[in-house]
């Protein structure tokens, strides 16, 4: 009985011992989720890091200290009040993006990480945009992300963490504030339309006087071009009242009288159309020396008789008065 009892209690303590033993294995054996890292702590104090996969560490001498969460994560910035370098109160909130690069320093570097980062964050926006106008302020919200972006970097450095981004999401001035600028914004719109509006008018009368002066001067180059023409038209007359001048006087030297006949004839026919044609006369008046104008025309008709009689004989006709 002694020997039964005694190897009940050997198989009862082997027993004991493996189920001891795979329960130490399944302690020590520990599985990282992808972008997760665990710290490993062995009696408190760090050791080793653990990466993403199926990991054995040591049960009980060996714990796990810190799960890291390595993806990028969002921080939003709560709202706050922010007085400008004029003086102006107004409220701004934002976001911040932020990545974990070494675990071991975010775990063990600061305490609550996400606590550190927002207070940074929050301080150094005040700092930024207490420095700057709030005309600045509305229109460079590019500038501050950039400037609050180098700072805050390079404060979480040696925690072991990369910010990324930081952007303003809103900046709200008070109520009055809001109103004074829509205001002032009016007047630089009036401002500029009541520019622009003068400045077409100017635009209107420079061209409308360009126009005029390009007006004068085609008139004036017409002018002086008629009077070209009208003087060339008058020199034109005149040498052909020369030649006829001439052409009668040769014929007067050569004592043809008609020639003179002819002359006298003209003028009376021209005497007579610009009497006809006025506008206020009704009623013509004949000269007594109408006879007189007949016999002159009588001559003419003789005259040229004469002329084409010896352009006949000589086989041309030969100006008034000259002798072959």
């Amino acid at each position: 009985m002694d020997d039964l009892a005694n190897i009940g209690a050997s198989e009862v303590f082997t027993f004991g011992f493996v189920i001891l033993g795979i329960f130490l294995v399944f302690l020590g054996i520990k599985t990282v989720s992808q972008g997760m890292e665990y710290t490993v702590e062995r009696f408190g104090k760090y050791t080793q890091t653990l990466k993403p996969g199926l990991h054995l560490i040591i049960p009980v001498v060996d714990r796990i200290g810190y799960k890291l969460n390595m993806r990028e994560q969002v921080l939003d910035v709560p709202s706050q009040e922010v007085i400008t370098k004029d003086n102006a109160m107004v409220q701004v909130d934002g976001v911040v993006f932020f990545q974990i690069i070494e675990a071991s320093q975010a775990a063990y570097e600061v305490n609550n990480l996400q606590l550190a980062i927002l207070n940074l964050t929050m301080t150094n926006i005040r700092t930024v945009m207490g420095s700057m106008d709030l005309d600045q302020l509305l229109s460079q919200r590019d500038t501050i992300n950039t400037q609050l972006l180098n700072v805050v970097d390079q404060a979480t450095d040696p925690w072991g963490v990369k910010v990324t981004r930081i952007e303003i999401k809103d900046i709200s001035p008070p109520r009055d504030l809001v109103d004074s600028m829509a205001r002032q914004m009016k007047a630089e719109r009036d401002k500029r339309a009541n520019v622009l509006e003068a400045e077409g008018f100017r635009q209107a009368e420079i061209l409308k006087a360009e126009g005029e002066k390009q007006s004068a001067i085609l008139e004036a180059e017409g002018r002086r071009e008629a009077a070209y023409r009208d003087a060339e038209a008058r020199e034109r007359e005149g040498e052909a009242e020369a030649k006829v001048t001439t052409l009668v006087s040769n014929a007067i030297s050569g004592g043809n009288i008609q020639a003179v006949n002819y002359f006298i004839a003209q003028k009376y026919v021209e005497a007579l159309r610009d009497i006809a044609s006025a506008k206020n006369q009704k009623v013509i008046m004949l000269p007594m020396e109408v006879t007189g104008i007949l016999g002159s025309v009588a001559g003419v008709t003789e005259l040229a008789k004469e002329a084409f009689k010896k352009g006949g004989e000589g086989g041309a006709v030969q100006p008034w008065g000259t002798k072959e």
